[in-house]
């Protein structure tokens, strides 16, 4: 008898307005436990444990010198789990993904894929619609993630984040990593998943967005992709922490992977692109028609071993389609916001 495939889930929307972070935690609690045991299996439940509280422990420490706005949330969240990873994995910026804006009829289009390799994180993704100072947003997220990584404002704008490529260094990939860390831990600024988050409640429009993603410090480096309401209203933009350049549109559209293409790529001792073919994923992004708003672009090598997330987001109609992956293969049915 051949095994049977297990059904696609169903992606919630939840409405959490009124509501933080903590709630969509207590509505899904069993959803964040099943996420953080397929981390602790990537290296054994036993060293993934000491890993892990090791991780939480400089990370909250370095939340706490930093003044975080989101840390009281993310204590509570660490105490609802009553585990370890709470922290670190609000902290962490360890994924790949490619995102774009491109220009159609009904308004600029945002694309994005998240690249995770995070077991089954594809099965659990949530709509959370919040209520910020300025407006309602929906947050395309996770049980237990205080911060943004990609939402969609209805009449104001759509923006997701993309790992930016690591700093080249001497002592080469090790050394640039403990290098990364030591920088980060010196800062005091957001990390960039609570700048969106900021973004989102606060920005009235997609100019105060614009200019808040660019010019507000970082703990590390980032990459944007901002669309707005209007045909003009979309850019990338390639931030170190303290440093941004902006990408504008360019025959209807402008895309970002895993790697800076503006001239900060030139700065310091330059920078590297982050796997899965950072080049590649750029180049085909580059190379995507503007309509329709459907999935059918969602083909190697954007779709990758590690993709896990694929976002469509229209602000000026307030169109949000969301699927989950186990890499390329659909492991939710396709949700579609009906606002």
């Amino acid at each position: 008898m051949q095994p049977t495939e297990r059904p696609l889930a169903k992606i919630p929307l939840v409405d959490l307005r009124g509501h933080t972070p903590l709630e969509l935690l207590f509505l899904f609690r069993r959803q964040a436990n099943i996420l953080l045991d397929g981390v602790m299996a990537l290296v054994g439940h036993g060293p993934g444990r000491v890993l892990a509280g090791t991780t939480d422990h400089f990370s909250k420490r370095w939340l706490q010198k930093a003044g975080n706005p989101y840390l009281e949330e993310i204590t509570l969240i660490a105490d609802a789990i009553h585990r370890p990873g709470a922290y670190a994995l609000n902290t962490c910026l360890e994924w790949g993904c490619t995102s774009g804006a491109w220009t159609s009829p009904s308004g600029p289009v945002l694309r994005r894929v998240l690249d995770w390799p995070f077991p089954r994180l594809g099965e659990f993704p949530v709509v959370a619609h919040y209520q910020g100072r300025v407006g309602d947003y929906f947050n395309v997220t996770w049980p237990g993630f205080a911060g943004v990584l990609q939402a969609m404002a209805p009449g104001r704008f759509a923006a997701s984040i993309n790992q930016a490529p690591r700093r080249k260094h001497a002592g080469g990939f090790f050394g640039a990593w403990v290098a990364g860390r030591f920088k980060t831990g010196a800062r005091l600024a957001l990390p960039p998943v609570h700048l969106l988050r900021r973004v989102f409640e606060t920005a009235c429009d997609y100019a105060s967005a614009r200019a808040m993603l660019s010019m507000t410090p970082l703990a590390v480096p980032a990459i944007f992709t901002l669309t707005g309401t209007h045909p003009s209203e979309a850019c990338v933009i390639e931030r170190t922490e303290d440093a941004y350049a902006v990408r504008e549109l360019a025959g209807g559209r402008v895309c970002a992977a895993n790697e800076f293409t503006s001239p900060l790529n030139d700065t310091e001792l330059g920078w590297k692109a982050r796997p899965i073919d950072s080049a590649g994923r750029l180049a085909q992004a580059m190379s995507l028609p503007g309509d329709p708003e459907d999935m059918s672009w969602f083909t190697a090598p954007i779709a990758n071993a590690n993709s896990r997330l694929v976002m469509v987001a229209n602000a000026a109609t307030s169109a949000l389609k969301v699927l989950g992956t186990a890499g390329h293969k659909p492991v939710t049915e396709l949700f579609e916001l009906a606002v």
